[in-house]
């Protein structure tokens, strides 16, 4: 049997969704169990996510993983960091401030500034105030024209570089040692996973859909804390089978 790969998103995987991007709780035993994970894996073990390299370690503290940050705007591979600069984004960077003028004013509603990408959130606002976010953050992405796209997840629109995909980013880390040659496995939950999910599946990986929503994924489970038990396992010796998980 070809040998795993792993490629994990983190909210809504690895932990449970939160009010506010920085209200998720990491569970006290995930980082060490993924570093033992990798150390099984050969290295083959990645966080594929829209946050930052740098929350990401954060969180993930003291461990430090490979990590395509960004929607793969940013990679950190072997410890070498490339992508993410701000300053490579000025017409992105133009726009922040029309987004704060259109949107501080609502209650609720924030704005993620990752530097080379904006989120808004809108989790915590009335419904008017979150289609009136939504719209604003749309009317952005259209004026910044074909060099960005709006990403759609749950209750976050976020304006990232047409480039940056999840599937371009876990296909760059497959070309190199220790990824090259082997199965990707895929876990994400959310809109922004499902390009993702069709780029594995068209490689010949498996994806992991967390959660109940419609999926393209292969595979699924019911939530974080389903995927941290499995990782628990398989970084502790259990057999490492993802075609023998449920059904998505």
């Amino acid at each position: 049997m070809t040998e795993p790969a792993l490629f994990l998103d983190f909210d809504g995987t690895l932990v449970e969704i939160a009010p506010t991007p920085d209200q998720v709780r990491v569970d006290p035993p995930l980082p060490a169990a993924l570093a033992r994970l990798r150390e099984r894996l050969g290295g083959a073990l990645a966080i594929v996510t829209g946050r930052s390299i740098g929350v990401i370690d954060g969180f993930l503290a003291p461990e430090r993983f490979d990590v395509a940050g960004l929607h793969g705007v940013e990679t950190r591979f072997r410890g070498e960091v490339g992508g993410g600069r701000r300053e490579d984004h000025p017409a992105l960077r133009a726009r922040i401030d029309d987004l704060h003028a259109a949107l501080d004013p609502l209650p609720a509603v924030l704005i993620e500034d990752k530097g080379a990408s904006v989120a808004v959130h809108w989790r915590l606002a009335s419904p008017a105030d979150a289609e009136r976010a939504r719209g604003v953050v749309e009317a952005a992405a259209v004026a910044l024209g074909e060099a960005y796209r709006l990403q759609l997840g749950k209750a976050v629109g976020e304006i990232v570089p047409a480039s940056a995909t999840k599937g371009a980013a876990i296909r760059g880390l497959s070309a190199h040692a220790p990824y090259a040659g082997r199965r990707a496995i895929f876990l994400g939950d959310d809109l922004t996973d499902e390009r993702a999910f069709a780029t594995v599946n068209a490689d010949g990986g498996v994806s992991v859909r967390i959660g109940p929503a419609e999926t393209i994924a292969t595979r699924r489970l019911a939530d974080p804390a389903a995927v941290r038990a499995l990782l628990y396992a398989w970084a502790d010796g259990a057999p490492i089978d993802p075609d023998a998980l449920p059904p998505a």
